[in-house]
């Protein structure tokens, strides 16, 4: 358990980075605010207005409600049976490697590595091993892959759901 623990945070820099919650919050839980980062959530601080992260979102499933993404969010759900999954460290180096086209698309990775945890999200999107679940504003599932996907593949999958393709319409994006 220690070592699927230390290769989870070898992985993911940003969760080990996350401090416990600020204080009133009775829940332990804060909805996600559009363009924060985990450590100014944890901080109790967003990014200011007008500015983009410049950080990737990544929780881990025990700390996100799907609901909390609702209309704010593309939640990009990353499982495996363990942190040390080749899959699963393949998938989110590729998705810290190049985060802006994700960061611009409104997107939060959410990960899964303890089947035995049985969570919201594994009981929702029942995954097999290794899974990559992209899912819309509306919290519908759009697709489902079972290798890593590049962020290109990922953006360009996005770029094609209909709440997308809405949104480039209005506000004119590329």
């Amino acid at each position: 358990m220690k070592l699927k623990r230390l290769i989870f945070l070898a992985v993911v820099p940003l969760i080990a980075a996350m401090g416990p919650r600020p204080e009133g919050e009775a829940d332990g839980h804060r909805p996600y605010v559009r363009g924060e980062v985990p450590a100014a959530r944890n901080e109790g601080t967003a990014a200011p207005a007008g500015t983009a992260a410049h950080e990737l979102t990544v929780l881990p499933a025990a700390e996100a409600d799907p609901a909390e993404f609702l209309w704010q969010a593309r939640p990009v759900v990353v499982f495996a049976d363990t942190a040390a999954d080749p899959a699963f460290v393949e998938q989110l180096a590729a998705l810290q490697r190049d985060p802006a086209p994700l960061i611009a698309r409104d997107v939060v990775v959410v990960t899964d590595t303890d089947p035995a945890a049985a969570g919201l999200w594994r009981r929702r999107l029942r995954p097999e091993g290794f899974s990559l679940v992209l899912m819309d504003k509306d919290g519908q599932v759009k697709q489902r892959k079972p290798v890593p996907w590049s962020v290109r593949e990922i953006t360009r999958a996005i770029d094609k759901f209909p709440l997308r393709l809405q949104e480039i319409g209005r506000a004119g994006l590329p």
